[in-house]
């Protein structure tokens, strides 16, 4: 899980100011990492560890300048904590690019292995990031034009070489220097893109975000979500270019909805605010043929909130803010390693507990992965005097690795993977739990959108809707975050 925003002005524009802007929006996809890269008359770079915040200060701002960015903030999928691995990544030769991604190569170690000695023996990949692989192929079929302008076309082939070589969830934006400004999205659509403008008199200014949020924040208005498949191409002359490339079933990741999009975003025309709220009231119905009673309903903030305020509601029973959360300590989940998630949880949440003492509890999160977070949360809620600690996760038991770019690590890993709910209840310490129905999940995200679609769902069925995840592919990615773990990376 990454963020992007790539924006294009008119000419003698600066647009870092927006890009900051629109990182700072999507900073709960990436705290490991930020860096923005521009292009006036040549690229210019800032990159770094750390928060949007701490990584840029107001003497960058004279030293970026351009009409044209890329900016992005990461959390690591592929690859360790390094500033080697920092995007956005660009060349300089023969043909001017920069790029950013959200998502995960599958067959990444697959090409370093063997695609890429083959295409260029002395070439030595920079760093241990997947966008690199990316880049590579990209840049390798632009390099093959013989005209010196870049066009439409030539994006076109560039992407759908990308297409056939590299596999996996990955939404892109980039730019080619001196010509113009792309994004795409993979065949099977699983990332989130979309388009945005904002006119002025000094011209029209594209944005392409992770987030609609994003567009929101910077003062753009939405346009559309790009298709799956879909390349998008603006050139110089400010025209918009669309071309369909792929051809393969959109399947949107459904966590999305459940974690990591902030509830003010739309993606692909279905609010996540929303869908949330359709969570909670199914949540209810599932508390409800339980037969047992709660006095209180009680979120794990931020993303539970929604979901927990439906379900009180829906049940009758007082809805109340039991933990207070300390804004400066990271997302839990997306901590390199389990040392720190554990020793976070405490510092993060803070409970009231007058909202505990003496009271059933029904405590409602997002999901639940290694249990970690929600065995500490019980343990919190029964110092607090809890009679009885009920938990609820508005999501299905996530059973399954994620090869496209969640960091759901090893099968074993998963709480709930070999265990009845009897016993995860057990393992996590509270008095019983409960899951979200899988097609009450996906029924709830159609609800909010309007219409029917299918989703990858593949943490909570291990259908993998690219149908080319192999045994070894998920090897090696779970050799990568174990060593990440392991060096606290």
């Amino acid at each position: 899980m990454c963020g992007f925003i790539s924006i294009m002005g008119p000419d003698g524009s600066d647009v870092v100011q927006d890009v900051l802007t629109g990182l700072l929006a999507i900073q709960h996809r990436g705290q490991d990492a930020a860096g923005v890269v521009t292009f006036g008359d040549r690229f210019q770079a800032k990159k770094g560890l750390g928060l949007v915040r701490d990584v840029f200060q107001p003497k960058h701002m004279e030293r970026l300048r351009g009409p044209m960015a890329v900016g992005h903030v990461r959390y690591p999928t592929v690859g360790g904590n390094e500033d080697t691995d920092v995007q956005p990544f660009w060349v300089d030769f023969p043909v001017g690019i920069a790029m950013a991604h959200n998502g995960n190569v599958t067959n990444f170690h697959e090409l370093r292995r063997d695609y890429f000695p083959e295409q260029a023996p002395q070439a030595r990949m920079g760093s241990n990031c997947d966008l690199e692989a990316v880049l590579f192929v990209f840049a390798q079929q632009l390099f093959k034009k013989r005209d010196a302008r870049i066009g439409a076309e030539d994006v076109r082939d560039a992407v759908a070489e990308v297409y056939r070589t590299v596999k996996g969830a990955y939404s892109v934006v980039g730019i080619v220097a001196g010509a113009g400004m792309y994004a795409f999205r993979d065949p099977y659509g699983i990332k989130p893109i979309i388009l945005g403008k904002r006119e002025t008199d000094r011209g029209t200014f594209y944005a392409v975000a992770s987030e609609s949020v994003v567009l929101d924040v910077a003062g753009y208005e939405v346009v559309r979500d790009l298709a799956a498949g879909e390349v998008l191409w603006i050139d110089n002359d400010r025209k918009m270019h669309s071309f369909q490339v792929g051809d393969k079933p959109h399947r949107a990741c459904i966590f999305e909805y459940i974690y990591f999009a902030r509830p003010d975003s739309v993606i692909d025309r279905a609010s996540v605010y929303r869908t949330r709220v359709e969570l909670g009231r199914s949540m209810a119905d599932v508390w409800r043929n339980t037969g047992l009673e709660a006095d209180v309903v009680i979120p794990v903030p931020e993303s539970a909130r929604t979901a927990a305020q439906e379900m009180a509601e829906n049940l009758g029973i007082p809805y109340r803010e039991g933990f207070v959360k300390n804004r400066y300590v990271g997302r839990t989940f997306i901590m390199p390693n389990d040392a720190e998630r554990r020793s976070s949880i405490r510092h993060k949440l803070n409970p009231i507990r007058a909202e505990f003492e003496g009271k059933r509890v029904l405590i409602v999160d997002d999901s639940i992965v290694r249990g970690n977070t929600s065995r500490q949360i019980c343990q919190i809620a029964r110092q607090m005097g809890a009679a009885k600690v009920y938990l609820a996760s508005y999501s299905p038991a996530l059973k399954h690795p994620c090869p496209y770019g969640i960091d759901m690590s090893t099968k074993n890993e998963f709480i709930a993977r070999g265990r009845t709910e009897a016993e995860i209840a057990e393992a996590i310490g509270c008095d019983h739990v409960i899951y979200q129905d899988a097609d009450e999940m996906v029924a709830a995200v159609r609800r909010a959108a309007g219409e029917e679609r299918s989703f990858c769902r593949a943490c909570f069925d291990g259908q993998y809707p690219t149908g080319d995840i192999t045994d070894r592919m998920l090897q090696d990615i779970e050799a990568d975050r174990l060593a990440a773990a392991t060096h606290g990376g």
